[in-house]
């Protein structure tokens, strides 16, 4: 089945191309979340219209993470953590800690932006990044270090 992206999706595409994906993952989960929409005449000739307005918004909000990335590219946080003989770490750093870290500097960012493969479990200084737009990318550094 086609589907027309409504919005980007990193498996799948970006904003208004149209893609194949089997018929029940776009009748189950694509369409009713708002995603993507059948690609049929009717909505084939509605994207040649809606094209305009989906780059415009996607120029405004490049722009906006380009203001975001200038505030928080290359910024340093400092995570105190408590740890117990040998330096092992009680806990973790996740992406919710970092982005409060990033909200105590007011930015506010979603945790859901910030790329970490896994939870960080050891003490040290780690580039995470928080990818902004889907081309604007931001590093920061978070240095952990154990709690006195």
């Amino acid at each position: 089945m086609q589907v027309i992206l409504r919005s980007d999706y990193e498996s799948l595409g970006k904003v208004g191309e149209v893609v194949q994906v089997k018929p029940g993952y776009a009748r189950n989960f694509l369409i009713p979340r708002g995603i993507a929409f059948a690609a049929n005449k009717s909505n084939l000739a509605r994207l040649d219209q809606e094209r305009k307005i989906l780059q415009m918004r996607d120029l405004k909000e490049r722009r906006k993470a380009g203001d975001v990335h200038a505030q928080v590219h290359g910024l340093r946080l400092l995570k105190a953590m408590q740890v117990g003989e040998e330096d092992r770490m009680f806990g973790a750093v996740t992406t919710s800690d970092i982005a409060e870290l990033i909200k105590e500097r007011g930015i506010e960012i979603d945790r859901r932006k910030i790329q970490l493969d896994e939870p960080i479990k050891h003490l040290g200084e780690y580039n995470v990044n928080v990818k902004l737009h889907r081309d604007v990318i931001a590093v920061v550094t978070v240095d952990v270090v154990p709690a006195s």
